[in-house]
């Protein structure tokens, strides 16, 4: 006996449902048909499309779906569809991370934490807040928050926590190392100005360091009062280091750039489609510092207001710039807030160097073909003649800094993956085990053989199943993280910065520039030493095997 897979009922339904189908791809083709002879719809032909679609959703789709949300993801996919991803709609706690970012302000603790072994660490207290007032120490834990056990935490369940109403209290237990009692403290709560300058440091020989981190509403302040700072202690050169800058404001990038350059000198130019996007930013004012020989350091990471300022200084000759390539966000975004919904981020121009340049990085589509050339970039010329290039993030004048990792520590991070975090949890154990029985005693230590056992045998406690040779050949990159995690919670966040400058190479590089030079020309006639130098190696024929 056969089965009977379609009944007569069967039949009409599929007729039905089929008819259906029919008259949708109909409509669909006609729809399809009309947009590629005219190319486009009229607004009223658009807006009457949205309506008929929108409607169609909420009623027919499959799944219901309420008309706010339907709107939030219409608002999305008209931004998605620029395919632009500075322009974005920025849900409430977003916008006010934004605002913070550029305001540099919040109401907490003013304390840097992280997560080690399921528990909140303390990196550093920041300078003058209730943390530091308090007496927190890089390497206690905070076991308790307002009696709640802290353990399995995330950073941004603990931020919520530690935030909060200026003026309000909050109850810490925590444990230190060396320390058998837990520690209760209660801290009030007030507003944390976190400031760009995230340090600024007298190196050898005086060459003073700065660490601009943002580009908040008070930089340019905060810029100039560290340059006065490392002026009185004796500075002759200054480094001013954007690294993982990723800008901020503009108007901030403009008054950075206006402390190095004479008046008149013309820092950026935007253009956009509002008259008031539409606009020349110049130096209007005598610069403060004319015989300070400045260096800036940058990466991939600076973007932005971080690349206008190193845009304005390599046009007009006033830095060398030593580093790798940035990372190329040649355009401006304007905020519009919509109260209690959030904010719009959107772009309204793009911004040129003094020497007309667009720094532009363009990033493959999914219509480009991998077999396709890489953009010619365009020749500019600086005030002094020296060529510059458009497109693709700004070039510094000396590139230093690992393009690539050497093959063994490779190795050695794929080997690890996911447990990554593990093995950042075993180097801090082993820090806080040795702050806790007094087992370094000068931040200059050596790490040993015996320490890189000591972690080998945290990392397999942990669970970490990596073949022991693996591990062995990349002795050079586990000794500086094992040093540099031993430096900050043994000796601060001061010691464990000296011991990474001494293996930055882009910062070393800086100093070795910077040894004997006298001015600002000494400096730009020594890299371009180099850098013809190093242009003739890489047209060479590759020598022997």
């Amino acid at each position: 006996m056969k089965l009977k897979l379609w009944s007569s009922s069967a039949r009409t339904r599929t007729v039905v449902v089929a008819g259906t189908l029919l008259g949708s791809l109909v409509t669909g083709g006609w729809l399809l048909q009309r947009g590629a002879r005219t190319g486009t719809f009229t607004a009223y032909e658009g807006a009457q499309l949205f309506e008929s679609v929108f409607r169609r959703v909420e009623n027919d789709y499959v799944d219901p779906v309420t008309d706010s949300a339907l709107y939030r993801k219409s608002v999305d996919g008209v931004l998605y569809e620029l395919r632009d991803p500075y322009s974005t709609f920025l849900p409430p706690d977003r916008f006010a991370r934004l605002n913070e970012s550029t305001s540099g302000n919040y109401a907490g603790l003013g304390v840097e934490v992280d997560i080690r072994d399921g528990w909140l660490i303390v990196v550093a207290p920041l300078p003058g807040g209730p943390a530091e007032r308090a007496g927190l120490q890089p390497g206690d834990r905070i076991t308790e928050i307002a009696g709640k056990p802290t353990k399995g935490w995330t950073n941004e369940e603990a931020s919520r926590v530690l935030r909060g109403k200026p003026g309000s209290s909050v109850t810490l237990t925590i444990e230190r190392p060396g320390i058998t009692e837990p520690i209760a403290l209660t801290l009030q709560r007030t507003t944390i100005h976190q400031s760009a300058v995230r340090r600024a440091s007298m190196l050898n020989e005086g060459i003073g360091y700065i660490d601009l981190k943002a580009f908040s509403d008070s930089t340019a302040k905060e810029l100039n009062g560290a340059i006065a700072g490392l002026l009185s202690r004796g500075m002759k050169t200054l480094v001013l280091d954007l690294r993982t800058n990723p800008g901020g404001l503009l108007t901030q990038g403009v008054r950075v750039s206006d402390l190095f350059l004479n008046s008149g000198q013309k820092i950026v130019s935007m253009r956009g489609r509002l008259p008031e996007s539409n606009r020349e930013y110049a130096d209007t004012a005598t610069q403060r510092w004319p015989q300070l020989p400045l260096m800036v350091l940058v990466d991939g990471r600076s973007a932005s207001a971080a690349e206008i300022v190193a845009g304005a200084l390599q046009d007009h000759d006033r830095a060398v710039l030593i580093g790798t390539p940035t990372y190329g966000k040649g355009s401006a975004q304007s905020v519009v807030s919509f109260g209690d919904q959030g904010g719009l981020k959107i772009t309204t121009a793009r911004w040129f160097t003094p020497a007309g340049r667009s720094i532009t990085r363009r990033f493959p589509s999914d219509d480009d073909s991998e077999e396709a050339p890489p953009p010619k970039r365009e020749k500019f010329h600086t005030d002094a003649g020296r060529v510059v290039y458009g497109g693709g993030g700004i070039t510094p004048d000396v590139i230093a800094g690992d393009s690539t990792t050497p093959i063994a520590e490779g190795n050695f991070l794929r080997a690890l993956g996911a447990d990554a975090a593990h093995f950042r949890d075993a180097l801090t154990d082993y820090a806080l085990f040795l702050k806790a029985t007094h087992g370094v005693t000068a931040p200059d230590f050596v790490v040993t053989p015996a320490m890189r056992e000591e972690v080998w045998n945290r990392m397999k406690a942990r669970g970490i199943d990596i073949p022991r040779g693996i591990y062995d050949d990349a002795e050079p990159l586990v000794s500086r993280l094992i040093g540099f995690d031993i430096a900050r919670y043994v000796f601060g966040t001061e010691a464990e910065f000296r011991r990474r400058a001494s293996v930055d190479k882009p910062l070393q590089k800086a100093l070795e520039l910077a040894r004997g030079a006298k001015s600002e020309h000494d400096l730009l006639r020594r890299a371009m030493a180099q850098a013809a130098a190093t242009d003739t190696l890489d047209d060479g024929d590759g020598g022997g095997q």
